[in-house]
């Protein structure tokens, strides 16, 4: 039976996350304890205890969520029980990409780690830069989402790039278009439209210099050639094929749309059957859901779901 590891991206941080797993796995205690020392500061302690503020903010949120992610997927790997619960593929959800590339041994941690905490503070400079922002579409397909973006776009920035399940639809641009594309989502039948608690337009061109940031620190990045374990890129829906198609396709990621939905079919029409999801929430549990109610999603973002699956 094939497996496939999923890893969330930024909005799954809560307060709390990792510290039940840490205080049960020595070994996972010893990743956050490695994460603090990299970073410079105790990222630890805001995972676990906050405040939330705090933990919400870009520069917080990305290394917080893969280093959680992290820790879960070491508990995994450690636990007796577990520990041949392998992956013949990986895929994460934008950042989730990182913790995918970790996973499959193609980016150390100390590496991966500098990476994601250059990308949040790059986000965060180039969202101080915009007025941007990002609203969640609920009930429209691809092609009424673009029709709803080019009547609220008015010569703004405005484009779909979160395609994360049949229904949900995420827009990005200029913070005035995204109000307008809420106010007119009904009108094209949408179910609902939120706007997202982020810092700024992501994955649109109002990244750019972000993603200029980012691929100069990818260029020194010690990135291996994939090999045995797949990895998915969200920009193409497809597998990397080699280390410099990984550095591409992780600068373009800032700027360009993310195909989660498209991922996800490809990993199901090759055979996975069984999907875990390994960091803090089950955003991701609940996209496959909607992709493919007939596939098995076991959610691995507690000491009790881990412990749940030691058991079964």
């Amino acid at each position: 039976m094939k497996t496939a590891f999923l890893f969330p991206g930024q909005g799954a941080q809560i307060v709390g996350m990792g510290r039940d797993i840490a205080h049960a796995f020595p070994e996972t205690a010893q990743i956050f304890q490695k994460a603090d020392k990299i970073v410079g500061f105790d990222l630890a302690r805001i995972c676990f205890e906050g405040p939330a503020e705090k933990l919400n903010t870009t520069t917080i949120s990305q290394p917080a969520i893969f280093v959680t992610s992290a820790a879960i997927l070491q508990a995994l790997k450690t636990n007796p029980a577990t520990k041949d619960v392998r992956p013949d593929v990986t895929a994460g959800l934008s950042l989730g990409e990182y913790t995918a590339l970790y996973a499959a041994g193609l980016v150390g941690f100390e590496d991966a780690l500098t990476l994601v905490k250059k990308r949040g503070e790059a986000m965060q400079t180039a969202a101080e830069q915009n007025q941007g922002a990002m609203v969640g579409i609920m009930g429209l397909d691809a092609e009424q989402t673009a029709q709803l973006c080019a009547e609220a776009r008015q010569d703004q920035i405005l484009e779909p790039v979160n395609f994360n399940c049949p229904g949900q639809i995420v827009v990005s641009g200029h913070r005035s278009a995204c109000q307008r594309a809420q106010e007119l989502a009904a009108k094209y039948g949408a179910i609902k439209a939120v706007t997202l608690q982020v810092a700024g337009a992501f994955h649109t061109e109002m990244m750019s210099t972000a993603a200029q940031a980012l691929s100069r620190a990818l260029a020194d990045a010690d990135i291996s050639e994939p090999a045995d374990v797949k990895v998915a890129a969200n920009v193409t829906g497809d597998y990397y094929e080699t280390a410099d198609h990984i550095r591409r396709g992780l600068t373009m990621q800032l700027t360009s749309p993310i195909l989660w939905q498209k991922c996800m079919e490809r990993l199901i029409a090759d055979g996975v059957e069984r999907f875990y999801e390994i960091g803090p929430g089950r955003v991701l549990t609940g996209l496959a859901k909607r992709i493919n109610r007939k596939k098995k999603v076991i959610n691995l973002s507690t000491l009790e779901a881990l412990n749940q699956l030691t058991n079964s």
